[in-house]
């Protein structure tokens, strides 16, 4: 090679290397900024309770004379004679061993994740005790989806304070409405879930809704950047016979997206949510999205012939096998599903026949390091202020992009529309909705359970980055706090 040559080989490899650098040099700098932004974010001290008074009717109502305040802790589960189920879970630093042969350090309860699946009956007592053995930021639980007393809610620094190591902490509560939940730590909740501090809740009813043979619940989880079902890279099957009537419960506990698809059979989708769906219709080769936090639970009957294949679109190792024989040929999607004209109305509960006493408007907006509501993030944002028996219309607005599986603690809400048109199928109760971009919501919370109600996206990354606030109830108060000071922290 002559002289010539090498100095512009040489040249070229300077040039790649600086290049490169570069990158280094401004990957570090992105990520430099967003911490340090998020930092900027995350007050010493504030008491969500009280932190914006932001109406005068809000202020002139909390101060009248005669009014009354209540702690949160004040508010607990009601004395009954109901049957108590005893769990213990312990949070605990623990080496995982993945059926795809990687080791990951994980965060677990029991020593496992997903956690131990908690299974009750509609009316039983749940008594629940949290020992934490070795996490040293804290750890509380959180009954996502489940109408909790506030005292119960998990919520570090609004309903209780973080448990420490060698500390514990009992929840106490009602199971009073049957559906499909998932459990998860509440302290610095984008890291903790995704470390592996979750699992699954179910509340049977005591009556059955539908005859099954089988009732399977899946949790789809990212469990620090591996993609499982119930723990298990390599997917997951189950035994059936053909003819049997499965009920498959599946929660998307990750931040993605997911989209499901549904080989070998029609299926049914009974419940959005833990809440049913009346009359529901057969689907026969719709797919359907199931974001953040959200719960689908679907009625499949095993065909006469061969297996049923319950798969992710985007992830080739999330696939639930079905029964025996031959597995379908995957098929494409002929749509997606859609709850605006899925099942069957009910005339007696009309949408034109509501009255709203208040109503907020939510926009949901982000930028490379900051997700926001109404223009600002976390505490800078104004609650939406109740008073105990309002009824309240919340517009959803997705104004920025991106998806947001927007979730309202200690509540179940009504979807009354999407873009301005009417749902036309059964009425859908929801406690995490997906919002996509330039989609607008309109929801309809009746204000019966009084408490501090953490609002937010269930892309826990998206909230850690400010897209979280509050629902109060007026009179309602905290002796804890969320900050750098406590060390609570429950968005993080």
């Amino acid at each position: 090679m002559t002289t010539s040559g090498t100095m512009k080989k040489k040249k070229r490899s300077r040039i790649g290397l600086n290049s490169l650098l570069l990158l280094v040099i401004l990957a570090g700098a992105l990520v430099a900024v967003y911490f340090w932004q998020i930092r900027l974010q995350k007050p010493e001290e504030i008491n969500m309770a009280h932190h914006m008074q932001h109406s005068e009717s809000a202020m002139h109502a909390a101060h009248q004379p005669g009014s009354q305040e209540a702690a949160c802790g004040s508010l607990t589960a009601e004395d009954n004679n109901a049957p108590i189920r005893q769990f213990e879970l312990t949070a605990a630093q623990t080496s995982l061993n993945l059926d795809n042969g990687k080791t990951v350090e994980a965060w677990t309860f029991n020593g496992q994740s997903p956690g131990p699946e908690l299974r009750v009956t509609e009316g039983d007592r749940m008594v629940v005790t949290l020992t934490n053995k070795d996490i040293d930021d804290g750890v509380t639980l959180h009954w996502h989806g489940v109408t909790v007393p506030c005292s119960q809610d998990g919520v570090a620094g609004v309903t209780q304070d973080a448990v420490m190591p060698g500390e514990q902490f009992t929840y106490t509560f009602i199971a009073s409405v049957p559906g499909t939940y998932w459990y998860h730590s509440h302290q610095m909740s984008s890291v903790q879930a995704e470390k592996g501090l979750l699992g699954q809740l179910i509340i049977e009813p005591k009556a059955a809704d539908y005859e099954i043979n089988q009732d399977i619940a899946v949790l789809l989880q990212d469990l620090d950047s591996n993609f499982v079902m119930n723990g298990k890279s390599n997917g997951l099957a189950a035994q059936g016979n053909p003819g049997d009537a499965v009920r498959l419960r599946l929660t998307n506990t990750a931040n993605d997206t997911m989209e499901m698809l549904v080989d070998g059979a029609p299926y049914r989708i009974i419940a959005l949510d833990g809440n049913p769906i009346n009359e529901p219709g057969l689907l026969e080769g719709k797919s359907f999205l199931i974001g953040g936090g959200q719960r689908y639970d679907l009625l499949i009957d095993l065909p006469e012939q061969g297996k049923v294949v319950v798969r992710s679109s985007q992830k080739d190792n999330l696939r639930l096998i079905l029964g025996s024989g031959a597995e379908p040929a995957e098929a494409l999607s002929q749509g997606l599903f859609s709850f605006m004209d899925y099942g069957a109305p009910q005339p007696a509960d009309r949408v034109e026949e509501l009255s709203f006493d208040r109503s907020y408007e939510l926009k949901l907006g982000q930028n490379l390091f900051v997700n926001t509501i109404n223009g600002k993030s976390f505490h800078e944002i104004p609650p939406m202020n109740v008073i105990e028996g309002e009824h309240v219309k919340i517009t959803v607005t997705n104004d920025g992009g991106g998806d947001h599986p927007l979730h309202i603690h200690g509540h179940t809400f009504r979807v009354l529309s999407k873009n301005g048109e009417p749902l036309r199928g059964s009425p859908v109760y929801l406690d995490t909705i997906l919002t996509k971009k330039d989609e607008t919501y309109e929801l309809y919370v009746v204000a019966d359970n009084p408490g501090l109600w953490m609002t937010h996206c269930h892309n826990l990354q998206h909230a850690s980055m400010g897209m979280t606030m509050m629902l109060n109830y007026e009179g309602v108060t905290t002796p804890y706090r969320v900050g750098t000071k406590s060390g609570n922290l429950p968005d993080l």
